[in-house]
């Protein structure tokens, strides 16, 4: 039911304004991709309180409504890069930061898996009520996702989303993509989890980080402690649809990406979302599409609280 109209409001939302947005959000409601207002969200034991999401909530939208299955943002270089970075995609305004998180900041590491892992922490890990790992792409490193000023001061506030409201946020430095990324993910989440008991990991994923994402999500021990796995300009798994994981469907996927992605074409992510949903239509899954956004762009512009709150909601965190 979703496949041609689906695929026909994403093409077209990428590419052209006006009269047509209105047929779009028609297209993608008709498609049932479309959430109601409210809903599960409205029953979430455990949510993010608001912080600084004037600045941060999506600027605008060419199709659906923020909590939709599916919505096309209005991104704009012009707007969301060089009005709101003092110094364009290296230093953010001051307003979009706030340095609380500072005064818990650690640089750590731990030995598992015969090896070392470096990887750095904010937030009280005793008692913690969700715990958020962020997996780097290739070329990156901890210091990525906690860098305060970068990507538009996205990564501060969800350090900050975590500090104030009882979480803890966690990177690392990922040695490769595959087995052995995984798995030092996977000690992490075992050696928190042990100190939050009862806690949910989130997994946050930019660029070649989901090839990590996605060995977690196939793996049923790491799977279990899993609340929700975000991909943020990243790839697709076609053999997750073949595990229990899958069939269970209590595992909440975030997919954001960029129109003018070079690295991921955008086109083959919103057909393995369409894959999600035909199989599944009730799969929490939701896709965003950043109209003209480039690679970095979701890791920039992605709502955290928005879509962290939809998996608490989800997974009855």
């Amino acid at each position: 039911m979703t496949s041609k109209l689906f695929r026909r409001s994403i093409v077209s939302a990428a590419y052209v304004r006006g009269a047509l947005h209105l047929f779009l959000v028609v297209a993608v409601m008709a498609a049932g991709l479309v959430s109601p207002v409210g809903g599960a969200d409205a029953q979430a034991a455990y949510r993010l309180d608001s912080y600084k999401d004037r600045l941060f909530r999506y600027p605008g939208l060419l199709a659906g409504q923020p909590q939709d299955a599916f919505v096309i943002v209005d991104y704009d270089k012009r707007r969301d890069i060089h009005r709101r970075d003092k110094v364009w995609e290296r230093e953010v305004f001051g307003e979009y930061v706030s340095m609380r998180p500072s005064s818990s900041q650690e640089d750590l590491e731990m030995t598992a898996n015969g090896r070392r892992i470096t990887y750095m922490r904010v937030g009280e890990p005793r008692g913690a009520k969700a715990i958020v790992i962020y997996v780097h792409g290739q070329g990156g490193n901890r210091f990525q996702g906690m860098n305060d000023k970068s990507f538009g001061g996205n990564f501060n506030r969800i350090k900050n989303l975590m500090v104030r409201n009882s979480g803890v946020y966690i990177t690392l430095d990922v040695k490769d993509f595959d087995q052995r990324g995984a798995g030092d993910v996977k000690a992490l989440m075992r050696r928190y989890t042990q100190q939050a008991p009862g806690a949910k990991v989130y997994v946050a994923c930019g660029s070649m980080g989901g090839f990590v994402c996605w060995r977690l999500a196939r793996d049923p021990s790491a799977a279990a402690m899993m609340g929700g796995m975000l991909l943020m300009g990243s790839s697709w798994d076609d053999d997750y649809l073949n595990t229990a994981q899958f069939r269970k469907g209590r595992l909440p996927i975030y997919l954001g990406h960029g129109s003018w992605d070079k690295v991921y074409d955008w086109r083959k992510q919103a057909a393995f979302f369409e894959r999600i949903k035909a199989r599944n239509p009730n799969y929490p899954a939701r896709f965003v599409l950043f109209e003209t956004g480039t690679h970095g762009t979701p890791i920039r512009m992605t709502d955290w609280r928005l879509v962290l709150n939809w998996m608490f909601a989800v997974t009855g965190r």
